[in-house]
């Protein structure tokens, strides 16, 4: 949908950067229908299971590396993971340059990408995204209805805590002193995203990332080194 006033580009926190209608028409679209491709079996769309037995409300494909609480792999039910694109790794490079928030003595070098389908119930519970090994920053593109986002700090999953809306073409990168803030999608509004991309309804998040492992291992970061082992909460 688009703004009658244009919405400037805003800094909640040191390190997070948001850029409205980053997007234009024409690159949702090429990503809404890659999406759809990618979403199809072998190592398709699904819902992830949690280690309590229950199921994530969001449907989820990755690109590059599979993730699975908490860990990622190249494998999924024997089927290996989807590669990441070229061109939608020069996308999260030019999506870093344009937020500032590139290090200038070491390029981006996204080589995963989760893609989450939200329908107009689901959600996402506070988390971090510490599974991976790289501190380099995450780059989150948003396709279809506006979503909630709510962006916490490094230490909790109390307050404070920032709410915002993140609509269809919206480019929001986090990084540096944020790269570990908890965040998540506290609701969907359905009947927002804009009727010319090709995405009937529901939200599209991509999220480009480093995985920081080489290309011959798996990661298995969570109880690991560096990582803190306090249970992630992804689904209400």
């Amino acid at each position: 949908m688009t703004a009658l006033i244009p919405r400037p580009p805003a800094r909640p926190a040191p390190g997070v950067v948001l850029l409205p209608g980053w997007l234009d028409a024409d690159e949702q679209r090429h990503l809404v229908r890659a999406c759809r491709q990618w979403a199809r079996p072998p190592a398709g769309m699904r819902r992830t299971r949690l280690p309590g037995g229950g199921t994530m409300s969001v449907r989820t494909v990755c690109l590059g590396r599979h993730w699975e609480p908490y860990r990622y792999v190249r494998h999924v039910d024997g089927e290996p993971v989807k590669p990441l694109p070229a061109w939608l790794a020069d996308l999260g490079r030019r999506a870093v340059a344009d937020t500032g928030l590139a290090d200038t003595e070491r390029p981006y070098a996204p080589d995963l990408a989760l893609v989450n389908f939200y329908d107009a119930a689901a959600t996402m519970g506070l988390h971090q995204d510490r599974d991976e090994r790289s501190p380099a920053p995450v780059v989150s593109l948003s396709l279809g209805d506006t979503a909630v986002f709510r962006l916490g700090n490094t230490r909790g999953r109390s307050r404070p805590w920032t709410d915002m809306e993140l609509e269809s073409g919206d480019l929001l990168v986090f990084g540096g002193p944020a790269r570990l803030a908890y965040h998540g999608i506290t609701r969907i509004l359905p009947g927002t995203g804009p009727a010319d991309i090709d995405l009937a309804a529901g939200r599209l998040n991509i999220t480009l990332r480093e995985s920081g492992f080489s290309s011959s291992e798996d990661g298995f970061l969570s109880g690991g080194e560096g990582v803190v082992k306090t249970p992630h909460t992804l689904t209400k």
